[in-house]
């Protein structure tokens, strides 16, 4: 529901939330999935979660498909030890929870653990999500799936102390580009976690500016690809880089997802995309590409994702494709337009 100043709020009452709460607090043991390439709002919901239901003497796990280990700038959050392999997660399991995954593609080669689950909860913020939990608790509205998991852990009379609010605070500051976009009660959702004692300010460092020095030799490439179409997005505007394996060295993943954050600051583009080249073993039809979509304020970008078989949020949006970089280049374009 839009507020006079053309921001939503969620619309999901504490009655819309009751059997997502009384799935939680009857479940005999968790399995907690974050999708595919972690960022810090999924291992950060998924965490804090953890240890709430471990404080209840529940077992439960966390996992991800890939890659193999977790990036360096989320190993510190409180709760890894509740993390286990793809291969260690169990394949029956009381509940099965997913956190900010917007569809079953995004849990991976993990998709498979629902089939063994008596109950699933959906838990996410994308207004692309297909809902393919038998509950399901999407909150399009909200900044960020912690949001949501710290709802939810309030109606489960779960205390969040400073190591939940660390997980929590980790996705909130990421999931909000350090408070750029927010909604009523963003800040004090924030507040409420820094006074348990965090430090927000080494912990927004950690995940959004510290970089290898390999960085930066890596950036300068890739920005040196960058091209400007004016005319897309009816006049708008388009500024696209793209980055190779061969940009990438030995990288994390997590630098690469970074390059969007620089791109998007251009000022003559309403929309930015940076087309990153992924590992692949089988190139027959060209190589894969994990395209990251950006947009200021008139665009809808999870639109556009969604028309090239990704989805997202109104303005941070994503898809996977398979190409030559102009012909994907030129897909984008038609669907802006």
């Amino acid at each position: 529901m839009p507020t006079e100043s053309g921001q939503e709020v969620s619309e999901l009452s504490d009655a819309d939330l009751a059997p997502a709460i009384d799935a939680l607090t009857s479940a005999s043991s968790v399995t907690v999935l974050c999708h595919l390439q972690p960022d810090a709002d999924t291992i950060g919901s998924g965490l804090a979660l953890a240890i709430a239901l471990d404080r209840r003497n529940v077992p439960v796990q966390v996992s991800f498909a890939e890659p193999a280990i977790l990036p360096d700038s989320l190993q510190t959050l409180p709760g890894g030890d509740f993390l286990v392999a793809p291969d260690e997660v169990a394949d029956e399991v009381d509940l099965l929870v997913t956190v900010d995954c917007g569809s079953v593609g995004r849990l991976g080669r993990l998709r498979d653990r629902l089939d063994g689950a008596r109950r699933t909860v959906v838990v996410d913020h994308h207004r692309s999500n297909t809902c393919f939990g038998e509950i399901n608790v999407v909150d399009a509205a909200a900044e960020s799936t912690a949001s949501v998991i710290a709802r939810l852990l309030d109606l489960m009379g779960a205390e969040i102390d400073k190591d939940v609010a660390h997980c929590l605070y980790a996705g909130l500051v990421t999931d909000t580009g350090s408070f750029r976009w927010v909604r009523p009660g963003t800040h004090a959702l924030a507040e409420r976690l820094l006074e348990t004692g965090i430090d927000g300010g080494r912990i927004a460092r950690a995940l959004l500016d510290t970089h290898p020095f390999g960085w930066l030799p890596m950036l300068s490439r890739v920005l040196g690809s960058a091209e400007l179409v004016q005319e897309c997005a009816q006049g708008r505007g388009l500024v696209y880089a793209v980055v190779e394996r061969s940009d990438v060295g030995d990288l994390r993943s997590e630098e690469v997802e970074s390059v969007i954050d620089i791109v998007r600051t251009t000022s003559d583009a309403e929309v930015a995309a940076v087309f990153k080249e992924m590992p692949d073993g089988d190139a027959t039809d060209g190589p894969l590409w994990s395209v990251s979509l950006r947009s200021k304020d008139s665009v809808d970008v999870s639109a556009v994702a969604a028309q090239l078989g990704g989805g997202g949020h109104r303005f941070a949006a994503g898809y996977t494709t398979r190409g030559p970089i102009a012909e994907l280049v030129s897909a984008l374009t038609d669907a802006l337009e």
